[in-house]
């Protein structure tokens, strides 16, 4: 996920940010490990940015051929066809 690159282009910390979005700062890394559809959701309201910018950053989307998409565990490209 790219929310602790946003946190960085932020300027918060991981303690700041579990203020910021109401919970234990002893939490915070458990739920940016394995976050739920509504934590995702504080997160991008609390960013203020789009839910999809948690995955991907603007570079990484804007940059990508319209017909390709990026394995964000490798790095690998792929083609898409349609049939």
């Amino acid at each position: 996920m790219n929310i602790e690159e946003l946190l960085r282009e932020k300027g918060l910390t991981k303690s700041a940010f579990a203020d910021l979005i109401g919970v234990k700062k002893q939490n915070i890394n458990n739920l940016l490990k394995n976050p739920t559809l509504e934590t995702l959701e504080k997160f991008s309201k609390a960013l203020n940015v789009e839910m999809w910018e948690l995955f991907a950053s603007k570079d990484e989307i804007i940059n990508q051929d319209k017909n390709t998409i990026t394995c964000p565990k490798c790095g690998a490209k792929f083609e898409l066809k349609e049939e």
